[in-house]
């Protein structure tokens, strides 16, 4: 072949290329010059209008994590101690993000480097301004942890009481027990509080995989992951097993719904490959989490009933897993549980009733309770409006994501799972609300797999004017602004200082095995270190008139619920700032009571005070009190 020849040949294939680029990398649309499908080449005024935005929003939130002070919180938590840069930053960032998200034609890159910058400033700064981890539930983990590392095992029977469950479902702590391992930190303390920047992190991939699935407009994608990400306030991505089995569960959703796109051709085959590939992750949904197997189940029996992913083999698979390991390793905790599940089965009201010292008091639990219900509502009512003003192609190509945003309110049927459905159903519905809220914003646009021919008149093109240009910068910057006290407005009661994390772990490194700690609630640091061989007594988790015994005549009521520990065992008393806040906060008894419980405690003769610091206090029981030899 010579020269002029392969001139030609290398001009026809640009030629082809640039005929076939999409608009910004889509299927059917021209590109602008000197960019690959996909790719923007940014030039000077580029990285000064994308990239500036996003550089000072983060710098604004390095000088804002650098001057917070945390030593005394008050009762509207971190929101209220986050210096004015935070917020500016937090503008900013938003005000950029829409002014790169809302031309189609943009690079992914860049709406993928503001949303990492959105993460950084929701879920690093708690990482960053407080020295210790947050969330006395994520220590209770590490606890089991830390046995499962030192024992070998987790172990079963009744001496391990309400801990033996962990035990059933161990996936996540086996899997967090091996990082320990491998990384040579000396406990999963070391890296928990980063936790829910990471699972935030991963969670992007299936969310970028569902919403690519029903539509080929970028801004739509993105805007979709940036409303997920401000409306996710629940808090289920702290170091827990539900917030590794959502993410699983994200992914499993996303590939079974991408491969429903699969042409009929060989599309038998492919499903059983694709089916052997995510056993592993179904797998590790049922031993690591009880409800998310069961919302799985049912959002995958619903697709193949609709009709839009009739492959029923991954259904029947993890139905077989999930029925396998609850006849045999979770079998224990079933035979206690089922009767309450069967008296709780259709009871709507009281499966979502919050239930007692969960119902915010004080004008700070308030204002975080309202600032959740506000953005939740309006991601609701966006949600709804999108699946209007998207247009019907999208309406009924997302049918699937309709479908799935319905499904989890059935779970309140079901069981009121420890007070905490609601809670799990506004999280399971997110994904899927965040996509249409997200159309609410935006011009129509075509679903993916619409044709290029029907597409031509319809080709995404940059949102301008009042409408398309400014009220949704407007709206996104208060749903990013609300998410501050939605999530971070309670740390009053989930942030235990130094002090307090000392006080906690000096008391159960030092207490004789057989012991007792009594405490009003177990929020504190710890609660559960060495949970095989000391026993725990939350008083505020007893009926009413106990409580309100304890109250009248602590220091007497008290010193006779701790008096049958055995020697060599001791009883302890543990108060902690903490458990002051949380009582407060949730409505179980005023700080004033507290206090005098506390006080009663320590005037009365029947205890001494071991230690005590700037966060509590721990009284010993004397032997002389009657306590069992």
């Amino acid at each position: 072949m010579d020269q002029p020849t392969m001139g030609l040949s290398v001009a026809g294939l640009r030629a082809a290329v640039a005929a076939a680029a999409p608009a910004g990398g889509e299927p059917g649309g021209p590109r602008r010059p000197g960019r690959l499908p996909g790719v923007e080449i940014p030039d000077r005024r580029t990285l000064i209008t994308l990239g500036g935005p996003l550089a000072v929003a983060l710098l604004l939130w390095a000088i804002a994590v650098a001057t917070v002070d945390v030593s005394d919180l008050s009762a509207f938590g971190l929101t209220k101690e986050l210096p004015l840069v935070y917020w500016l930053g937090l503008a900013v960032l938003t005000g950029g993000f829409w002014h790169c998200v809302r031309d189609p034609l943009r690079s992914n890159l860049w709406p993928l480097a503001y949303t990492v910058g959105l993460l950084v400033f929701e879920r690093a700064t708690q990482a960053v301004v407080y020295p210790t981890p947050l969330y006395a539930w994520a220590w209770k983990h590490d606890a089991v942890i830390e046995h499962l590392i030192d024992a070998g095992r987790l172990q079963r029977g009744p001496e391990l009481a309400e801990m033996a469950v962990y035990d059933q479902w161990p996936g996540f702590f086996a899997a967090q027990a091996a990082v320990v391992k491998l990384t040579g930190a000396e406990n999963a303390l070391a890296f928990m509080a980063w936790w829910p920047l990471l699972s935030s992190l991963l969670m992007v991939l299936p969310l970028l995989l569902i919403y690519r699935t029903f539509t080929q407009d970028r801004r739509l994608v993105w805007t979709g992951v940036w409303i997920f990400s401000v409306a996710n306030w629940v808090g289920q991505d702290y170091f827990s097993p539900q917030s590794m089995a959502f993410l699983l569960y994200l992914g499993v959703i996303a590939v079974a719904l991408r491969r429903a796109e699969a042409p009929a051709p060989g599309r038998r085959a492919r499903q059983i490959v694709w089916t052997a590939l995510l056993v592993p992750l179904i797998a590790a949904i049922v031993v690591s989490h009880q409800l998310t197997p069961v919302m799985l189940v049912v959002s995958l029996a619903a697709l193949c009933v609709m009709g839009r992913y009739r492959d029923w083999t991954l259904v029947i698979v993890l139905v077989l897993v999930f029925a396998a390991w609850n006849l045999t390793a979770s079998l224990p905790f079933l035979r206690e549980a089922v009767p309450d599940m069967i008296k709780s089965f259709g009871d709507v009201s009281s499966n979502l009733e919050r239930g007692y010292g969960s119902v915010p008091t004080g004008s700070g639990a308030l204002f975080a309770s309202w600032a959740a219900r506000i953005l939740s509502a309006l991601v609701v009512l966006l949600a709804a409006a999108g699946v209007f003003l998207g247009g019907k192609p999208l309406r009924t190509r997302a049918r699937p994501l309709l479908l799935l945003a319905g499904v989890p309110p059935l779970l309140a049927i079901a069981n009121g799972y420890g007070s905490e459905m609601i809670f799990r159903v506004l999280m399971f519905m997110l994904p899927f609300l965040a996509f249409f809220a997200a159309a609410a914003l935006l011009p129509v646009t075509r679903a993916a797999g619409t044709s290029r021919a029907a597409a031509g008149a319809d080709r995404p093109r940059p949102a301008t004017g009042v409408r398309y240009a400014l009220v949704p910068a407007v709206v996104l910057t208060v749903l990013t602004a609300l998410f501050v006290p939605s999530y971070m407005g309670k740390d009053r009661l989930s942030y235990f200082p130094p002090d307090e994390v000392k006080l906690v772990k000096d008391l159960l490194r030092t207490a004789p095995k057989g012991s007792m700690v009594v405490a009003a609630h177990r929020n504190y640091p710890a609660a559960y270190d060495r949970y095989w061989d000391v026993s725990h007594y939350w008083f505020l988790d007893d009926a009413r008139f106990h409580v309100d015994q304890i109250v009248k005549e602590p220091a007497k009521t008290l010193a006779s619920d701790m008096s049958g520990v055995r020697a060599p065992g001791e009883a302890y008393f543990l108060y902690t700032r903490a458990q002051v806040a949380n009582s407060e906060m949730n409505g179980l008894l005023t700080v004033e009571q507290m206090q005098s419980i506390e006080k009663d405690v320590a005037a009365s003769p029947l205890f001494e005070k071991v230690a005590s610091n700037s966060a509590g206090a721990v009284y010993r029981l004397k032997s002389s009190a009657g306590r069992a030899s």
